[in-house]
């Protein structure tokens, strides 16, 4: 069984390439370029094995779809996509279980994710 992943960010072009990319590397992608409520809408749907998104400079929307992920799928991991260069003392603090700094390589992209799927690849049950 394919993992799959909901990835978001704003920007389209580098939301196709991630898309190809993780493709190639055997994941099933739903890409969504609005961190919005349709991210919550297609985790519950879809029950993606992990979420990547993309942590602008304020992050405030980001932040808090990402907390709302973990209310409703607190196993689910969260990794966020950041050109910020502290993202790494934020990242944790935020709910994020992870981050990709932009820009970055593809084998850190894969390895990133793939640390944080569960080992038997079946997708996450909502809480309550």
């Amino acid at each position: 069984m394919k993992e799959t992943i909901v990835v978001q960010d704003a920007d389209g072009a580098l939301l196709d390439v991630l898309n190809v990319a993780l493709e190639l590397e055997g994941f099933t992608v739903i890409p969504v370029m609005r961190c919005d409520e349709q991210i919550l809408g297609l985790i519950d749907e879809k029950r993606p094995h992990a979420v990547v998104l993309d942590y602008k400079l304020a992050g405030t929307d980001c932040i808090e779809i990402c907390q709302r992920i973990k209310s409703r799928y607190p196993h689910l991991p969260v990794i966020a996509l950041s050109c910020n260069a502290n993202i790494h003392e934020k990242y944790a603090k935020e709910g994020f279980d992870d981050y990709i700094r932009k820009p970055f390589d593809l084998d850190l992209l894969y390895k990133v994710i793939k640390e944080h799927l569960p080992k038997d690849s079946i997708p996450l049950e909502k809480n309550g």
